[in-house]
């Protein structure tokens, strides 16, 4: 079993345990607050099941059918976590604004605060070592997972003080008032998680990433590249690929541009946390290019050296040599 896949399990067997403590702690007060996180737990089952389905996913070969693998299915897993973390707060809005109304019996507060307690904190550890293996691996899902655990950390934490105040002052409303509270942070959480993963799933660019490829390029940039161009980067799963076209000297045979594209590629691979697939499209220089062009002992120049156009993302990302 592969860590991811170990990681994932551990998850979703935390989920259960706690959903059904949450659940006997609900069975215990009668508090909407608590019924808040134990319908949430629900949601972290479901989305820890569909994650172990999407890791298994994302870890089988490239194919006929899938040559870029099946990592971008690690994005709808994200898409999915997203949508039923945003049901769950909706409904638990709906039900507190209607027990807010028509009130709501609460009984021994107090224990049903440690068990959420408790569960908040095995929350925590899950959730920091579903983050911490997620970023390791490079895998969404297991972040959002983790994320996903952390928010509802927090949520149970708040839940406990919200709790003891509620103990303390016998102001019952104040269940109805924190379980909204909570709802609304839930559904915030959820559209957060779900504006991520609906940008992987159309291929928006990852700024970031673009931004560190651009940079290694820029401070391992040879004489020969005299400029890369119509740069694009998508991801999926931990995979990157990366389409870009890179502007040589016309004069070089074959053998030399493989040989200066194969040294781009190795370069992006060992430089960035990535594993990366490169297509990169060989131009030939134009005597626009000479003013820009740092050859050395070139016969064919039309003019001589000025200054070196800096890549950055505005130059790199456009579709044509950078004749300015």
């Amino acid at each position: 079993m592969t860590t991811n896949k170990r990681a994932i399990l551990i998850s979703l067997c935390a989920s259960i345990l706690l959903m059904l403590a949450k659940f006997v702690a609900y069975f215990i007060t009668n508090s909407n607050a608590i019924l808040t996180d134990a319908a949430e737990s629900i949601v972290n089952v479901l989305a820890s099941g569909f994650a172990f389905y999407s890791i298994y996913l994302a870890t089988l070969p490239k194919d006929e059918n899938h040559p870029y693998g099946h990592g971008k299915v690690e994005f709808f897993s994200a898409f999915v976590e997203g949508v039923l973390i945003c049901i769950a707060g909706v409904v638990i809005v709906i039900k507190s604004i209607y027990s807010l109304f028509y009130g709501n019996e609460v009984s021994d507060l107090y224990n049903g605060a440690l068990i959420i307690g408790a569960t908040g904190l095995i929350n925590l550890v899950v959730g920091l070592f579903l983050m911490s293996t997620g970023k390791a691996n490079r895998s969404l899902t297991l972040e959002a997972d983790g994320k996903h655990l952390l928010t509802d950390a927090l949520s149970s934490a708040g839940l406990v003080i919200g709790i003891i105040i509620i103990q303390l002052t016998q102001i019952l409303w104040l269940d109805s008032v924190i379980s909204i509270l909570l709802g609304i942070y839930i559904v915030f959480s959820g559209y957060k998680l779900t504006r991520k993963s609906v940008g992987g799933l159309m291929d928006e660019s990852n700024i970031e990433l673009v931004e560190e490829v651009v940079k290694v390029l820029q401070e391992n940039r040879q004489p020969s590249w005299i400029d890369v161009h119509n740069l694009r980067a998508q991801q999926y799963g931990a995979d990157l690929h990366i389409d870009c076209h890179v502007t040589l000297p016309y004069y070089f045979d074959l053998n030399t541009v493989h040989q200066e594209i194969s040294a781009i590629d190795k370069l992006i691979n060992q430089s960035v946390n990535h594993q990366t697939e490169l297509f990169i499209h060989a131009d030939p220089c134009l005597p626009a290019c000479c003013h820009y062009c740092k050859m050395e002992n070139c016969t064919v120049r039309a003019e001589a050296f000025r200054a070196e156009i800096k890549w950055n993302m505005e130059n790199v990302t456009k579709n044509q040599k950078h004749f300015q």
